[in-house]
């Protein structure tokens, strides 16, 4: 069975997650509950503000029941890339071959791109961007045209 790599988001000031990371891992917890998924790996090295993103993805799921053995942190990344290049070794650690990387639907075309190049077996399954406000999602998503860009040029496995 595959796992979820649930791709980081901001962690705020505060210490609390941004809602596009609560967003992402409650779709991972769905997954995990529905059977589609055997375990999670959150995503996210240090940003601005303490904790991890990945350590915020795991309080996320802890405060959800999921018991702490099917989570586990790659908590070193600072891009998508990285992300998945660092989520590799987790799987293999696992013996797990295939992912179902968790992200919103906007950043879904450059984590695809970033997977297949880094010869990663993945799907993707993206949350509904519900509570999401319209002009941060346009934000995000004219972000995302030169970032995918730059990763279709510059990417390598």
């Amino acid at each position: 069975m595959p796992a979820a790599l649930v791709l980081g988001a901001a962690v705020r000031p505060d210490g609390s997650p941004s809602p596009a990371l609560c967003r992402r891992t409650a779709h991972a917890i769905a997954l995990f509950h529905a059977g589609k998924v055997g375990a999670i790996i959150g995503c996210g090295g240090p940003g601005d503000h303490a904790p991890t993103e990945a350590e915020a993805i795991r309080r996320i799921c802890r405060a959800s029941g999921l018991p702490d053995a099917m989570v586990h942190l790659e908590d070193r990344s600072a891009n998508t890339a990285g992300n998945l290049r660092n989520a590799r070794p987790i799987l293999d650690r696992l013996g797990i071959a295939g992912a179902v990387i968790v992200t919103d639907r906007y950043h879904a075309p450059r984590a695809r791109l970033a997977a297949r190049r880094l010869g990663l077996c993945a799907t993707l399954s993206c949350p509904a961007p519900a509570g999401a406000p319209r002009l941060r999602l346009l934000k995000s998503r004219l972000r995302e045209l030169p970032a995918w860009l730059w990763y279709f040029l510059t990417l390598r496995g």
